[in-house]
């Protein structure tokens, strides 16, 4: 009995989470119609995600424990743009990487 209770209000609060999240999503988007709006974040998760893949990867690869891609000057991230799209397929600099363009897009308002 106290196990299907707790099941009840997990799912409960789990329909609450859910409901709240919607209405986020619906008053971020404001007018934008929710497949466009839907394509917009979906593009942002992936830029985000590739960008912290190649970061890792590169991180991961150095035999320096304290590198940190993030950091890389563009030109000196050049230098290894041809090896990383051979082996991952892709190539970011440092400069374009999510966390670098939200940091600037503070200082852009």
């Amino acid at each position: 009995m106290a196990n299907e209770s707790l099941k009840l209000s997990k799912e409960q609060e789990r329909t609450r989470l859910h409901s709240t999240i919607w209405k986020i999503a619906n008053n971020l988007r404001g007018s934008i119609d929710g497949w466009d709006f839907k394509q917009y974040v979906l593009g942002m998760l992936f830029y985000r995600f590739i960008s912290e893949n190649l970061t890792k990867y590169i991180n991961d690869h150095e035999p320096n424990k304290d590198f940190d891609y993030t950091k890389l000057s563009d030109e000196k991230a050049e230098l290894g743009r041809t090896d990383t799209v051979k082996e991952k397929g892709f190539y970011i600099l440092p400069s374009e990487l999510f966390v670098n363009v939200q940091k600037q897009a503070r200082n852009n308002w």
